[in-house]
């Protein structure tokens, strides 16, 4: 039996998460560590598990947080400038 590979999981670890969606490691830790509660998050004993479905919902619904948290240099958006 094959691995799934994370496009497909419905549940990432926050590796597998900052992976799939090219995020950076610290703004995504920095995130999670100040939000209560955090709407993605599903604790599986002492494991934060992110769940998938939910996460790019907010991302959708959070545009400006999602370029922020974008690997890099912060952009302005049309908007912004």
């Amino acid at each position: 039996m094959r691995r799934p590979r994370i496009e497909e999981k419905e549940t990432l670890t926050v590796e597998e998460a900052i992976s799939l969606f090219a995020l950076s490691r610290r703004k995504f830790w920095k995130l999670m560590n100040g939000m209560d509660p955090i709407p993605f998050l599903a604790m599986y004993g002492s494991r934060r598990l992110i769940i998938r479905s939910e996460l790019e919902l907010w991302l959708q619904n959070h545009p400006h947080e999602k370029e922020a948290l974008k690997n890099g240099t912060y952009r302005k958006t049309a908007q912004e400038a």
